[in-house]
């Protein structure tokens, strides 16, 4: 039979919403009754973002869990930028996850718009990227931004 992995999100695009504000103790408790029931992979939220998620993934590994594994989220290298001297994958490594999500521009219109970037290059942004968290032995899943928007 085939698993199925389960991944939450409410700690990051669950609280996207007006009026929506998770405290640090918030966040702390629905990680652990979502590693209760049985959920996979929990999303932290975005390391370096604001304090309280900086002070999430100091305490988080302490909270003994079971089953699910939580992961940083953040973006992929920025053009131009070596991995090792990208800001956000350095503070990816440091929130010390064993899984790290990366989000990247998958829809051309935003490869050429947004990031000004090739469609060559912006592989190469995302390949960098998983390779430079795989090499500090991470778990690295990636999110295709607007996928189905650009996918016709």
């Amino acid at each position: 039979m085939t698993k199925i992995y389960l991944y939450d999100t409410t700690l990051r695009d669950g609280t996207q919403r007006e009026g929506i504000s998770l405290s640090l103790d918030d966040k702390l408790k629905i990680t652990q009754k979502l590693d209760e029931f049985g959920i996979d992979y929990i999303e932290g939220g975005w390391p370096g973002s604001n304090p309280k998620d900086v002070e999430y993934f100091r305490r988080v590994g302490s909270l003994g869990l079971k089953h699910a594994r939580v992961c940083a989220f953040g973006s992929t290298r920025r053009k131009g930028i070596k991995p090792e001297e990208d800001a956000n994958l350095q503070l990816l490594i440091e929130a010390n996850t064993p899984v790290i999500t990366l989000v990247g521009k998958s829809w051309d219109l935003h490869v050429k718009d947004v990031l000004e970037a090739s469609m060559e290059e912006n592989l190469a942004m995302i390949g960098d990227s998983v390779a430079y968290c795989k090499s500090h032995g991470r778990e690295v899943i990636y999110d295709a931004e607007h996928f189905f928007d650009g996918y016709k």
